[in-house]
């Protein structure tokens, strides 16, 4: 009897209406983008703030910037305060908490905003004509399937030709200036590095706050330096004593200007650095990988024209909306409930997307075959109640 109604009904049925509400159940949660996103990024108040995967070392920059500020207005203000009077005393306070706030907030401007990711594509673009149906396959041997180049010409100001590359992660031929960080694992826009001290790349969204965060922590630096220097004159002067009795008298003082000239380094050299990058409209990947000294720069406008783009221009809206409502993976979710005789149709189209590889792969029609029969019996198996745990398929009805 049992053998009869397997022979009686060899194909399994067609997909029930339970095996469709995978998709179209609305009782299914729908999930926002940043919840699904295959970056290494973090994200804070739903999506709203993006941070990169070296998060956590945002707390120890702004532990490196509140800590002196806090001992300066603590310790050196209040003797400036009694020597310049109360009105410009407390002045000198409240720039410093002014520069401070000003400071922290760049900090988290350049920080959590989203710095010019590119989407990535669900699978990769279709070969070009020119290819001819043949190319290189992921191994370096010649195939005669269509593949895509690893490299594209594009003409960037009508004048200048550049080679733009392919992404094998994101899937996409990467525009111009577009580089993929290996630390947050996405294509930035206009890539510049990644910032180890803010935990975030800087791209073509927030290096303007880049910039501005560390010229303003030098300014900040510099008017820390310069006032205890002051304070430190104003000691000798009120107590008839040499530098080295100023300094016991004050070591706050002394402390401060030994780790602001320190720091004032770092930072006011990374200013320099970036103000000749943005002079000669270069990012930081250009210059030490590409070098245009010995080559014409196809992004240079002249230096008013770089301060314009940079300062001046409109932050483009971020290509990404991380709070977008999207539904699951439809496809994982179906494999992986549906019993595994349905798991293929005979509508199943029988070419593929090798994802890693980036091309299409062709199944041959006997072996597309041969799949199908297995299919079958394992599909009466299951019916029968007599389906083994593991299925042997052999090497050519592997995909």
């Amino acid at each position: 009897m049992m053998q009869g109604n397997m022979h009686a009904n060899p194909l399994p049925p067609p997909l029930s209406d339970s095996n469709r509400r995978i998709t179209e159940d609305p009782n299914v949660p729908s999930l926002r983008v940043y919840q699904v996103w295959k970056g290494n990024n973090r994200f804070c108040l739903g999506g709203r703030l993006i941070f990169g995967p070296d998060v956590r070392s945002i707390f120890l920059t702004l532990f490196l910037i509140v800590t002196p500020v806090i001992m300066f207005c603590a310790f050196v203000s209040r003797s400036l305060i009694n020597e310049f009077q109360h009105p410009f005393g407390n002045l000198i306070v409240i720039i410093c908490a002014f520069f401070t706030v000003y400071v922290i907030t760049l900090l988290f401007l350049t920080s959590g905003g989203e710095p010019g990711i590119i989407p990535r594509n669900p699978h990769p673009p279709d070969p070009e004509d020119e290819d001819n149906g043949s190319g290189i396959s992921a191994d370096g041997r010649e195939s005669s399937a269509p593949s895509l180049p690893p490299t594209k010409d594009v003409m960037v100001n009508d004048k200048v030709v550049v080679k733009v590359k392919y992404c094998q992660t994101c899937m996409l031929y990467r525009p111009p200036r577009c580089s993929h960080c290996s630390i947050c694992n996405n294509c930035v826009e206009r890539f510049d590095h990644h910032c180890p001290w803010v935990g975030q790349c800087i791209g073509k969204r927030n290096y303007r706050f880049f910039f501005m965060f560390v010229s303003s922590t030098t300014t900040l630096c510099l008017y820390v330096f310069a006032f205890c220097w002051v304070n430190l004159g104003k000691i000798m002067d009120a107590c008839h004593c040499n530098l080295w009795r100023a300094f016991l008298k004050s070591p706050v003082s002394g402390i401060l200007i030994l780790y602001t000239f320190i720091v004032v380094w770092f930072v006011g050299g990374l200013t320099a650095f970036h103000a000749y990058l943005i002079f000669t409209n270069q990012t930081t990947y250009e210059n030490f990988r590409y070098r245009y000294d010995g080559k014409k720069n196809p992004y240079n406008r002249g230096c008013s024209g770089n301060i314009l783009e940079i300062f001046f221009s409109k932050i483009p809206s971020s290509n990404i909306n991380f709070r977008a409502k999207v539904k699951g993976d439809s496809s994982t979710s179906v494999i992986t409930s549906m019993p595994l005789g349905h798991a293929m149709s005979p509508e199943m189209p029988k070419r593929s997307f090798d994802i890693k590889t980036g091309k299409r792969q062709t199944v041959a029609a006997e072996d597309f075959e041969e799949i199908q029969s297995q299919i079958e019996s394992v599909g009466g198996l299951e019916r029968c109640g007599t389906q083994p745990r593991y299925a042997n398929w052999d090497d050519r009805a592997s995909w």
